[in-house]
């Protein structure tokens, strides 16, 4: 087998299961092929019991999916009689949580990042752990696993401010991603000012905000569509998200910005608790959860959420997602009640 996929033996990695739907039937069933796997299982249904199954009498080692496909496979009620341990699975399409990326390790599953578009067709980046890496901690292991990655053969990435120039590569710092690459999408159909607003000076402009490291990773900040704005200042979401979801009594969180009269909007934060935490978990802990990471200098006291809402589940959209604008206007008048 040659060219096995990322931070994988040959022997390892035999039994790919390809997920078919949105970008991954683009991209997996030829990847996979032309990488020599052993054997490619296409699951059929989007039924967990029967994809645990799958990966169980398949000997599956490889697959991917967005977080929620992850989450399910986790959470299932047949999971915990299932052996994960040798699986790997890339994270695409949305962020990876920290929480869920913990929830993987203690089953013994290797979870890497990976980012593109629809537009990209779709990989642009992956957070794989270079040579340098190999001797860092655990901790520091994961740092680069959440980050969104560093760039594929033949993509040219930026990160740059309004006026298009590159912002400082401080990990600080938050641009838009920019990017050229020989398989990107040429033009949206029919519509030519859509066309116009995302392809400027030559660069296709994602829409994502990010930091940019020294070692030339980045690190999704957020969407710019999902960026609170709050009294002049942005308050990333998926960085609130991130903290949230390693609350041991929480399962899943989105964090919406909605209108305030004062600062433009604010941040509310919506759960789901785990099993056992319903009814048990608060809204002062959750604040109070937030205090630590406050106090430890890693975000400000005024991105605290003003209000904390919890759910038996969120809306997700037809490629899984966490679907904020349906929870944008599901709880738009959250603050003024």
């Amino acid at each position: 087998m040659k060219n096995p996929p990322i931070n994988a033996s040959q022997d390892d990695v035999a039994m790919v299961l390809v997920p078919m739907y949105h970008v991954h039937a683009w991209g997996w069933p030829w990847s996979t092929m032309i990488n020599g796997h052993r054997k490619i299982v296409y699951p059929g249904r989007f039924d967990w019991g029967h994809i645990l199954r799958l990966i169980h009498e398949e000997g599956i080692t490889f697959s991917a999916g967005v977080p929620t496909i992850l989450y399910n496979l986790l959470n299932h009620p047949d999971s915990p009689k299932y052996d994960l341990s040798r699986l790997k699975f890339i994270v695409g399409g949305a962020a990876l949580p920290e929480g869920l990326l913990k929830a993987a390790q203690a089953r013994g599953v290797t979870v890497i990042s990976g980012y593109g578009l629809t537009e990209t067709a779709p990989v642009l980046t992956i957070a794989y752990l270079r040579p340098d890496h190999k001797d860092l901690p655990p901790e520091k292991k994961n740092e680069i696993y959440l980050r969104t990655g560093i760039i594929i053969p033949l993509v040219q990435l930026r990160v740059v401010d309004e006026q298009d120039r590159d912002v400082p590569r401080d990990g600080k710092t938050i641009g838009e991603i920019v990017v050229r690459a020989p398989w990107l999408f040429r033009e949206y159909i029919g519509d030519p000012e859509k066309t116009r607003n995302a392809w400027r000076n030559g660069w296709f402009h994602t829409g994502d905000a990010a930091v940019w490291f020294p070692d030339n990773y980045v690190k999704i900040a957020d969407r710019l569509k999902d960026v609170i704005k709050s009294g002049g200042e942005w308050i990333p979401s998926l960085r609130l998200e991130d903290l949230i979801s390693t609350h041991p009594g929480v399962n899943l969180v989105a964090v919406v910005g909605v209108p305030h009269e004062k600062w433009g909007e604010r941040p509310v934060a919506i759960v789901v608790p785990k099993p056992g935490y319903e009814g048990r978990l608060t809204e002062d802990e959750i604040r109070n959860y937030l205090m630590r990471f406050v106090e430890r200098g890693e975000i400000p006291k005024w991105w605290i959420p003003d209000k904390v809402i919890f759910v038996k589940e969120l809306p997700l959209t037809s490629t899984g997602k966490i679907d904020k604008k349906v929870l944008r206007d599901q709880y738009k008048d959250a603050l003024s009640k």
